[in-house]
C-alpha cells in the first residue's frame, strides 16, 4: 500500500494542476468571447462586399464576348498542376486534438492530390513544426508574413522545386492578434502567384467556427473563384454528438454565449438581388480588378478569425475536461489515503491489543 505522505504530496500536486487548468479554461473562455466579437464585427463588411460582387456578376459579363477570356485572372480556371495549400493551425498546444485534426486533414488532402505539385503556406507554429518534419522548404520563396508586404512587389524568380510537396511560407505568431493587413498581404502574395500562373488553385484547411457547438473542419477552395458568395468545400468533418455535448457543458460552466458568427446583416442579402439596373461608371474589368482581390483577402481573413475562435473553444473544452479529471483523481487519491490511514490505525490498535494480551 502506498505511503500516506506520498499520497498527500500527489494530492497537493493534482490540486495545483487543477488550479492551472481551471485558470486556463477561464482565460480561453474570455479570449473566445473576444474572438466571437471580432468575427461578428468583420461580418457586415464581408457580407456587403460579397453582395456587391454578386450584383456585379449578375449585371456584367464575366467573360469577354470577343475572346471568351475571363475579365479577371482570378476567374480563370486551369488544369491543376501546381496547388497551393494554406494550413491554419494554432501557435500553442493544450487544445485537445485541435491541431492534430487539422494536420491529419491536410495529409489526407495531400494524398488525394498525389502526383501533383503542392506548395504549402503554414500558418501557426504547430502546423509549421509538423510539416517541417515531413516536407522540404523551398529556398527561393520561403518568407515570413512580417516582411511579406515589403517583398510583394519584387516577385522572386522561379527556381527548382525542393520536392513535389514543398513549404513555401511560414507564418508564426500572427494568430495572437489577427489583423486584416496581414491577411491582405498573404492574399496579395497568393493572387500574384495565381495571376503569374505559378499555381493553378488555392485551398485552405482550417476549423470553421459558426458557434461554440457548431464548428467543422473543412478544406475550402479559395481560387479559382467559381461562384461568388458560395463556399467550395472539398473536405469536411463534423464533430460528434459527444464532442458537441462536452463543448456545450464547458461553455455553460464558463459563461460563454452560444451565439453564432453567421447570418447576413439586415438588408444586405437583398442588395445583390434587388431588381434595379445599375449604371457603372467604370468598366466591369476595372471593377473586378478592384473588388476580387479584396474578396480573396476577406475570405482568408475570415478563415484566420474562425480558426482562432475554434482554437480557444477547443482549449476551453480540453481544460474543462482536465479540471474534471483532476477533481476525480483528487477524490480517488483521498479515498486511497483514508484507506491507508485506516489500515495504519487498525494495525496499531491490533499491536497494542496483542501486546496487552501477551502481558
Amino acid at each position: 500500500m502506498p505511503n500516506i505522505l506520498d499520497i498527500r504530496r500527489r494530492i497537493r500536486s493534482v490540486i495545483n494542476t487543477r488550479q492551472i487548468t481551471k485558470a486556463m479554461k477561464m482565460v480561453s473562455a474570455a479570449k473566445l468571447r473576444r474572438a466571437q466579437e471580432r468575427a461578428l464585427a468583420a461580418r457586415p463588411y464581408a457580407h456587403m462586399l460579397t453582395n456587391v460582387l454578386k450584383s456585379l456578376v449578375a449585371r456584367a459579363d464575366i467573360y469577354d464576348p470577343e475572346t471568351g477570356e475571363p475579365k479577371h485572372p482570378l476567374l480563370a480556371q486551369r488544369e491543376e498542376k501546381t496547388i497551393l495549400l494554406i494550413v491554419v493551425t494554432g501557435d500553442k498546444g493544450l487544445a485537445g486534438a485541435f491541431n492534430a485534426n487539422i494536420t491529419k486533414a491536410a495529409m489526407r488532402f495531400l494524398e488525394s492530390k498525389e502526383g501533383k505539385n503542392v506548395d504549402i503556406e503554414a500558418v501557426g507554429r504547430k502546423g509549421r513544426d509538423f510539416l517541417r518534419r515531413r516536407f522540404p522548404s523551398a529556398k527561393v520563396q520561403t518568407r515570413s508574413l512580417v516582411d511579406l508586404e515589403e517583398s510583394i512587389e519584387a516577385a522572386p524568380e522561379a527556381g527548382e522545386r525542393a520536392g513535389t510537396i514543398q513549404i513555401t511560407g511560414e507564418h508564426v505568431g500572427i494568430l495572437s492578434q489577427v489583423d486584416f493587413a496581414q491577411a491582405s498581404a498573404l492574399a496579395q502574395n497568393v493572387i500574384q502567384r495565381y495571376c503569374r500562373e505559378e499555381i493553378d488553385s488555392v485551398y485552405v484547411v482550417f476549423n470553421e467556427f459558426k458557434s461554440v457547438i457548431a464548428q467543422r473542419l473543412i478544406v475550402e477552395q479559395i481560387l479559382p473563384i467559381e461562384q461568388v458568395g458560395e463556399q467550395t468545400v472539398r473536405l469536411a468533418e463534423e464533430p460528434t454528438e459527444e464532442e458537441k455535448r462536452r463543448v456545450r457543458e464547458a461553455a455553460i460552466s464558463a459563461g460563454v454565449g452560444m451565439r453564432g458568427t453567421e447570418g447576413a446583416p439586415e438588408g444586405a442579402a437583398g442588395f445583390g438581388t434587388a431588381p434595379v439596373d445599375y449604371i457603372y461608371e467604370q468598366p466591369p474589368a476595372d471593377l473586378f480588378r478592384a473588388l476580387l482581390p479584396k474578396y480573396v483577402g476577406t475570405e482568408i481573413f475570415r478563415a484566420l478569425l474562425e480558426s482562432v475562435a475554434a482554437e480557444h473553444a477547443a482549449r476551453m473544452t480540453a481544460m474543462d475536461s482536465a479540471t474534471n479529471n483532476a477533481t476525480d483523481m483528487i477524490d480517488s487519491l483521498t479515498l486511497a489515503m483514508n484507506r491507508a490511514r485506516q489500515a495504519k490505525i487498525t494495525k496499531e490498535i491490533i499491536e497494542i491489543v496483542s501486546g496487552a494480551a501477551a502481558m
